[in-house]
């Protein structure tokens, strides 16, 4: 997902970015209202987290400017202005979502992922040779067989599959799996010898590769 913020607070759109860039969210910033239309006419971008105090047009001018011009890009309003009246005027303008501050980030994620979800909802299955996932139903199938995965082992799947066939390293694992938490790679590596158990022991091709002194990869090819 590439996301566009348009916030003038600068700290604090830093602040989303690195949290966002985490959960494999690419970002790019306008810091006065102006400037975000101009990015959101001629780039192309998932979904826009606006704030309404901005420089130059305010975050609702640019949801109703973006609108008129038939840029349909899902804006969520992320704002101090937490009135029912600015909300109104924010949804009568074309927002999405709206969200007041001080949001929690993993609040702030879940919300931005399910604006993507509603735009993209064939995007999100995800084919990786003869491995089909469709992470909406939380399913998982190879060659036609239906593979049966502990909570943890999803997770990791999911991190591979949403990357692949980029390499993620075990640190970056660890962080998306258990969020927060002290997990040493010993724990990390027995949940991955499972979900090879399940993923690739039966079949002929290997999908799961371990990239050595790198991380790890879900791909048809080494």
């Amino acid at each position: 997902m590439k996301v566009l913020i348009v916030e003038d607070d600068s700290d604090l759109a830093l602040a989303v970015s690195e949290y966002l860039e985490l959960h494999n969210i690419e970002c790019d910033f306008a810091y006065n209202g102006s400037t975000g239309i101009e990015l959101a006419k001629t780039q192309t971008y998932d979904c826009m987290i606006l704030d309404n105090m901005l420089p130059k047009v305010s975050g609702v001018g640019v949801c109703k400017s973006l609108r008129e011009q038939g840029v349909n890009i899902p804006i969520l309003m992320l704002t101090a202005c937490d009135t029912q009246a600015d909300q109104l005027a924010g949804f009568d303008a074309g927002l999405d979502d709206f969200v007041t501050k001080p949001c929690p980030m993993p609040i702030l994620l879940a919300r931005l992922q399910a604006l993507y979800r509603r735009q993209n909802p064939k995007q999100d299955n995800i084919q990786v040779g003869d491995l089909h996932i469709t992470p909406n139903e939380h399913k998982a199938s190879r060659a036609g067989q239906h593979l049966k995965l502990p909570p943890t082992c999803w997770k990791i799947l999911l991190i591979l599959a949403r990357q692949s066939p980029k390499v993620v390293s075990k640190p970056e694992l660890i962080e998306k799996v258990w969020p927060g938490e002290e997990v040493d790679e010993g724990t990390l590596n027995v949940h991955l010898h499972q979900l090879r158990k399940v993923v690739d022991k039966p079949f002929d091709t290997q999908l799961i590769r371990t990239h050595v002194g790198v991380g790890l990869s879900l791909s048809e090819q080494s």
